[in-house]
């Protein structure tokens, strides 16, 4: 297939793209083409600007994963407009160029989060699950909202990824969590029960070749693991792991205060399962996390004295 993409040099982009190379034609958008056509060993096509088209006839599909960073920043108000706009001036343009297609892409993946859900406690939640009036539900609304206006959805259907935590050793959150751990400094945030919706990334990018490939599939897909962990057994298992101390304490009044609103990104309980996905036929290779952190983190062996 020839397929277009948005924040292919991103964490979860780069695995994708790494990914389809040997079997599709991949053209990204990109602040630095010339950058990224190296990085990807001059194997893909890049452009900085969607003016350079006026449909999309020549694209099979288009994947959108673009979008500001979500944590890096406090949320003052400045901050929560370039989150928006990134993600749904983005996704606008985009719609608006299948659209103008006379032949228009077959598929149109388009990213959302969770987040959709906010803070759901212990119950499990699925696809049909009504959104948040949180900051992250809204924007997760407005942002597949975006993703819906192709008027064509016979000629394009339209597959929006509700991602959780992508899971890898080489980046993503637990790429930034393991210094921590490995200093002994790991431990649970607030009460630790909140459930975290992680999904191992090679699941994550099998899930979105599956939901390519597979004709029947539309509408909004949970891409969290079927089996899910609160945040003190994720810790326990990371800190068993990598044989390291893990007991310190976050309280939450703590991380709101460091963080702010944003907080809710780490306190926030959502037990997302994959309802969608797993009647469509998709499998996980990791439904479970304990033998996925021992495949990708070595154990450290104790000092012997």
């Amino acid at each position: 297939m020839k397929i277009f993409i948005t924040g292919g040099t991103g964490f979860i982009g780069q695995a994708l793209v790494n990914q389809w190379l040997a079997d599709h034609q991949i053209t990204l958008l990109t602040r630095n083409p010339q950058n990224a056509e190296r990085r990807f060993q001059h194997r893909i096509s890049a452009v900085d600007s969607l003016d350079v088209f006026s449909h999309f006839n020549q694209f099979d599909a288009v994947v959108n994963l673009a979008g500001e960073p979500i944590f890096n920043r406090r949320w003052t108000d400045k901050q929560k407009t370039l989150i928006r706009q990134s993600r749904l001036n983005l996704t606008e343009k985009l719609t608006a160029l299948i659209n103008r297609s006379t032949e228009p892409p077959h598929c149109f993946i388009s990213a959302s989060a969770t987040g959709y859900y906010g803070d759901k406690g212990q119950r499990v939640i699925t696809e049909s699950e009504t959104p948040s009036e949180s900051f992250t539900g809204q924007l997760c609304v407005q942002w597949e909202q975006a993703a819906n206006q192709v008027k064509d959805q016979e000629k394009t259907r339209i597959c929006l990824l509700r991602t959780g935590m992508p899971l890898a050793a080489s980046g993503g959150m637990l790429g930034k969590v393991l210094p921590v751990y490995r200093w002994g400094f790991g431990g649970r945030l607030g009460n630790g029960k909140q459930i975290m919706p992680w999904i191992a990334l090679p699941d994550m990018i099998r899930a979105i070749d599956f939901l390519l490939q597979t004709p029947n599939c539309r509408g909004a897909f949970n891409l969290a693991a079927p089996n899910l962990v609160n945040n003190a057994e994720f810790n326990h298992l990371l800190g068993t792991q990598l044989n390291r101390p893990h007991f310190a304490i976050a309280p939450a009044c703590l991380l709101r205060i460091l963080f702010g609103e944003r907080a809710c990104l780490l306190l926030d309980s959502q037990n997302a399962y994959p309802e969608k996905l797993l009647r469509a036929g998709f499998q996980f290779q990791f439904p479970e996390l304990k033998p996925y952190l021992q495949q990708i983190l070595p154990a450290r062996r104790k000092k012997r004295r």
